[in-house]
This record gives C-alpha cells, sequence and structure tokens, in this order.
C-alpha cells in the first residue's frame, strides 16, 4: 500500500511541478507533509537540505529521500520513478510542441505568464524553510520574532552578503556555513 501511495504522490509531483527547482518545492511540501504527513517541516526542511548538497535534482533527491525513509531501497525507487517518468513524457511531448510552434504569439503568452507564476512559488518555498530556519515556526506572524534565533540570522545575513557582495561559489557558502553552523552550535 505505502508503495501505491509514494508512486501516485511523486507522480503528482512530477506533473504538476512547473519550474524545476525551487519551484518544486511547494509541490512536495503539499505532498509530503500537508497531505500524507510523512515528514514534519523541520524533516522536510532536512531533506530539503540534503537534497541541495547531494548532486542531482532537488525533485528526485526529496522523492528518494523519502521513499527510503518511508519504504526502504524500493520504495526510494518507487518515489524517484514516480517523480521523473511524468517530467520526462512532460519534456518529451513539450519540447516536440514548443519547437514547432515557439513563435506564435499564444505560446510566448503562456510562457509570458509562467514566468512570475514561478516566481511566486519559489518564493513562497522559501519564506516557509526561512520562517523555519531563522525563527523557528512555519509561519512569519508578529509572534515569530519572538521566537527568534538570533545566530540562525548572523548566519544568513553573513552567507547573503558574501554571495551579493562578491559572488562567491555557493558550494564554498554552504561548506562555510555548515563549518560555522556546527561550531556555534555545539560549542555555545
Amino acid at each position: 500500500m505505502i508503495y501505491w501511495k509514494l508512486l501516485w504522490s511523486f507522480l503528482q509531483v512530477g506533473l504538476f511541478s512547473f519550474g524545476g527547482g525551487y519551484g518544486v518545492l511547494p509541490v512536495i511540501q503539499q505532498q509530503v507533509v500537508t497531505e500524507n504527513h510523512w515528514l514534519t517541516l523541520k524533516e522536510f526542511t532536512d531533506v530539503i537540505t540534503i537534497s541541495q548538497m547531494t548532486p542531482g535534482p532537488i525533485a528526485l533527491n526529496a522523492a528518494t529521500f523519502v521513499g527510503i525513509k518511508l519504504a526502504g531501497p524500493l520504495g526510494a525507487v518507487v518515489a524517484t520513478i514516480g517523480c521523473s517518468l511524468p517530467t520526462a513524457i512532460l519534456a518529451l511531448i513539450v519540447g516536440h510542441y514548443y519547437f514547432k510552434y515557439r513563435n506564435m504569439e499564444l505560446v510566448k503568452g503562456v510562457f509570458e505568464g509562467l514566468r512570475p507564476a514561478i516566481v511566486s512559488l519559489i518564493a513562497t518555498a522559501g519564506l516557509s524553510i526561512m520562517s523555519l530556519s531563522l525563527f523557528n515556526t512555519e509561519t512569519l506572524s508578529a509572534n515569530a520574532f519572538a521566537h527568534v534565533d538570533v545566530k540562525a540570522i548572523l548566519i544568513f545575513a553573513v552567507s547573503f552578503f558574501i554571495l551579493r557582495k562578491w559572488k562567491s561559489n555557493p558550494i564554498y557558502i554552504m561548506l562555510g556555513s555548515g563549518a560555522v553552523g556546527a561550531a556555534v552550535y555545539l560549542l555555545m
């Protein structure tokens, strides 16, 4: 039964995750945290963090990790296939028709309309993760500031500054932030 639920949930993720990358996070969160309660928001944030540190697309990595947690290696295979199958089929179909009709005004209009929607999906997922990471709460509210994690905000601010000011390699930022976080949270 769990295999069918994993397959169905990640088929939906693969089918309705427009924008890829961070745009898929709200869809995964809906399936894994909200609907099926397989993970808490904190566990989901940890899965996203691990998915960012491992090679490959975030959705496939998340599917693999959730599948392993729920049903072992076979669960990982089922969830990963569920996530990638719709995307592969849609990419083939859309790619064929895009190259055939890409100069039509209707097609151009569709893509112009999708861009802001994708940005809103990314922002929504980012705000949820930021709220949990910096304020130890799942939603931003007036009460969120009572739970401020000053250490996390400092690490965030310094990382953000370095990324924007010097256009540093994000891998170095992740490694440095992880090392600083380990030192700060273990020693203090």
